[in-house]
């Protein structure tokens, strides 16, 4: 598994993972599952791989240094 996130998508995905995490805790009824999507964003983040990144063939880790 190669990294495909880069470091400013990393801290997007963490920070926008919490505040969606967040809405778990606060939502009612079955809305409240919607905040479980952030366990998603928090966990790409954390191990810098995204699959639907790898299924578009994109990246954005930035150039490889030798």
């Amino acid at each position: 598994m190669n990294a495909n996130v880069g470091n400013t998508d990393r801290i997007v995905r963490i920070a926008a993972g919490l505040l969606i995490l967040g809405l778990f805790f606060v939502l009612e009824g079955n809305a409240r599952w919607v905040g479980l999507v952030g366990i998603v964003l928090i966990a790409t983040g954390l191990v810098r791989w995204c699959p639907i990144y790898r299924l578009l063939g994109m990246s954005t880790e930035g150039p490889k240094s030798a």
